[in-house]
């Protein structure tokens, strides 16, 4: 059967791979679109990041003062048994 189409021929144990072009040319557009594309991308993000970014120390800084306010006065409880 495999000598009529196209003299092919019966070989065990091996393995044969090959690859497309677009394949073997992964990179190939990476530099040339994809930074423009992940710099166009991050320019529509960035509404996004920057109130995070603002906001974040307020929050924490509220959230600290509000444990300090909610701590109790050792200095009230010294006398107590």
């Amino acid at each position: 059967m495999g000598r009529e189409s196209g003299n092919l021929t019966r070989m065990w144990h091996v393995i044969t791979y090959s690859l497309s072009p677009s394949e073997r040319h992964i990179f190939w557009r990476c530099f040339s679109q994809g930074i423009p594309n992940m710099l166009l991308r991050s320019r529509a993000c960035i509404l996004h990041i920057v109130p995070f970014v603002v906001f974040y120390p307020v929050y924490t800084w509220g959230t600290q003062e509000f444990e300090k306010s909610n701590r109790k006065n050792s200095a009230a409880y010294e006398n107590d048994k």
